[in-house]
């Protein structure tokens, strides 16, 4: 009897070791974006549009003026506020229209640039990723190239370019699951190569931390808040859900941008089963 209980001891405690190993990790805090939030594009350096595309959501620049948004021949509002556009499906806002614009701006600008300060300095998760029987973890996992993965809660860290190349990479979580990936290089995803969200995550909730630019070919789709200290394109035909937050400038060439959904979705899908790429 004695060794059946110690038999029974010794095989509870590997599946209690086993389930630890492939247990997620608990998910990160969301980013604070602050009032950067009322903006779907919100640049300091401006926002450069060819015509043909759609923008669902409030844009603004700071503290460069009106003129650095280009291509949407904008119509001042009878307030002075904000300006409108047949491209925009909201406002336009610039630090040269009537007051309070100005000030609201300056705050946005100071919030995002905390926000993309707050992301890039989250230690990276810990540990193996995923279920991963090949010892990869959270730093520079797929060696840069993340097409193809299915990506889990927690915060990636690359130090080298972060590549969408070989197909769809999907981000799969609870609707409070938080996704944060930080590069001190770029971000590069290839023409008709998708972001797929599933299990109820939301794009709101995924953070792309990027110091120098990010590139979205063409008729490929993207979704996140994209926090980036340098530049932003849109190619032709690519489409976005999410927020573009640029402390430098934003191209969009015939580019649908829509914000995100701000509450969480009705259905939910677990992770048991999950498979882990």
């Amino acid at each position: 009897m004695m060794n059946l209980n110690l038999f029974l001891i010794s095989a509870a405690a590997m599946v209690s070791v086993a389930s630890a190993s492939t247990a997620l990790p608990p998910s990160p805090p969301a980013v604070n974006l602050g009032t950067a939030e009322d903006f779907v594009i919100l640049a300091k350096a401006g926002v450069t549009n060819v015509p043909g595309g759609a923008i669902t959501g409030d844009i603004g620049v700071s503290p460069i003026a009106a003129s650095a948004m280009t291509g949407f021949d904008l119509v001042m509002d009878s307030s002075n506020e904000f300006s409108t556009s047949t491209e925009i499906t909201g406002k336009a806002y610039a630090p040269d229209y009537m007051s309070p614009t100005g000030t609201k701006l300056t705050t946005a600008v100071s919030d995002m640039l905390t926000a993309y300060n707050d992301a890039a300095a989250r230690p990276v998760t810990g540990g193996p990723f995923g279920n991963s029987l090949s010892g990869e973890t959270y730093t520079n996992l797929g060696a840069g190239e993340i097409g193809g993965l299915t990506l889990t809660r927690g915060v990636y860290t690359y130090d080298i370019n972060v590549s969408i190349t070989s197909g769809k990479v999907t981000f799969h979580g609870g609707a409070d699951d938080v996704f944060i990936i930080k590069t001190s290089k770029s971000v590069l995803q290839a023409a008709n190569t998708e972001v797929v969200l599933t299990g109820g995550a939301q794009a709101k909730n995924i953070f792309w931390s990027v110091a120098q630019e990010v590139n979205v070919g063409a008729g490929a789709h993207m979704e996140g808040i994209l926090l980036v200290k340098t530049a932003v394109k849109f190619i032709t035909g690519s489409s976005f859900v999410g927020r573009v937050l640029s402390a430098t400038a934003v191209t969009l060439q015939s580019a649908a941008i829509t914000a995100p959904a701000t509450s969480a979705p009705t259905t939910r899908r677990g992770l048991r089963g999950l498979q882990v790429a």
